[in-house]
């Protein structure tokens, strides 16, 4: 007599999403890349250099723009209250589906940011909405991230909180760290994204660093399973 093999559970088809967050900080690197070398000097995934250079543009510091440091960080904001709304509607039920609406959501906006870019003329109007567009999807992405609660990856846009846990609970610091790893594998990802984002810039529009970006969170989008 055969014995009848259990459903295998949903949640723990695909990519687990230790690695998916992984990847989109590479993507954060790729979006501040553009951001900040070719849409005039304005971070719109990492808020925390955002409202520095935001100080630093309403100081009059030449080559800043508060204008535009006030347009990302408005639409990021803005994002993010509707990631709360997201995360919302979709946290209690399947975690699969809800990172996955997520980031179908995020290659969206950056697909539309690189047809944009593709398509416009360099104009102030297409920078300002290139900038509105990026930091609204990192907005989004981050409010859901952090509701996600998946330990040492709550935030997919910024280090200072990994770097600090992963050298004060280091063997140098209090030795008490058992995911020294996966923070390592964070800074990694993000330098790695940064590093290909200025390599594209440097020899093609932002139009191609975006269109990678929509393309690895589309991708994501597919494969993220439910399972930490």
């Amino acid at each position: 007599m055969t014995t009848a093999t259990p459903p295998r559970d949903p949640e723990t088809r695909g990519v687990r999403l230790v690695a998916v967050l992984l990847a989109l900080m590479l993507v954060s690197g790729l979006i501040d890349a553009v951001s900040y070398l070719g849409l005039g000097h304005v971070f719109t995934a990492n808020m925390t250099g955002n409202v520095v250079i935001l100080g630093f543009a309403a100081a009059g510091t030449p080559g800043f723009s508060v204008p535009h440091s006030a347009t990302s960080l408005a639409a990021f904001m803005l994002g993010a209250a509707m990631g709360g709304r997201v995360a919302a509607r979709f946290a209690v039920g399947s975690r699969r589906r809800w990172m996955r609406v997520t980031l179908a959501a995020e290659a969206t906006l950056v697909a539309g940011s690189a047809v944009l870019a593709f398509a416009g003329s360099g104009t102030p109007a297409t920078r300002y909405v290139l900038i509105a567009l990026t930091a609204f999807a990192m907005g989004l992405r981050n409010a859901n991230v952090r509701k996600l609660g998946v330990p040492d990856l709550t935030a997919t846009t910024v280090l200072t909180t990994t770097l600090t846990g992963l050298l004060s609970e280091s063997r140098l610091g209090d030795g008490t760290s058992h995911r020294s790893p996966r923070r390592a594998a964070a800074v990694v990802a993000l330098f790695a994204g940064a590093v290909l984002g200025a390599w594209l810039i440097s020899d093609h529009s932002p139009g191609v660093p975006l269109l990678v970006a929509a393309a690895v969170s589309g991708v994501l989008a597919v494969v993220a399973s439910g399972r930490e």
